[in-house]
Parts: structure tokens; C-alpha cells; sequence
């Protein structure tokens, strides 16, 4: 019994870190899209459009589950 306890809590331990890979490459690519924007002001309309385009897919897909 006792080590069923300790491999749901590793299992617990190891979903977690995947998440946090998923979160960290998204408030990268977050903070070199805002860093070429404040760089090149010609991309900020190219990224804006990248940006609205996922938004609308990440609200679409949450509104079909």
C-alpha cells in the first residue's frame, strides 16, 4: 500500500513539471514578441495578428470541450 501512495504522488510530481515546460515557452515567446515589437515597430501589426489568431483558437477550442 505504501508504495502505491508513492507512485501516485510521483506521478502527481511528474504532470506538474510537464505544465510548467508548456508555461515557460509561452511567456518566452511572450516576452520576444513584446522585445521585437519595441525593437522593429513594423512587426507589431505581424505580431498582433499571430497573437489574435491563437487567442481565437485557444477560445474556440475551450468553448467546444
Amino acid at each position: 500500500m505504501k508504495s502505491l501512495a508513492g507512485l501516485l504522488w510521483k506521478m502527481k510530481i511528474w504532470s506538474d513539471i510537464l505544465g510548467q515546460d508548456l508555461i515557460e515557452y509561452a511567456l518566452i515567446s511572450g516576452f520576444v514578441a513584446i522585445a521585437a515589437g519595441a525593437i522593429m515597430p513594423n512587426v507589431t501589426t505581424s505580431v498582433s495578428k499571430v497573437f489574435s489568431r491563437i487567442a481565437s483558437t485557444m477560445t474556440a477550442a475551450a468553448g467546444a470541450s
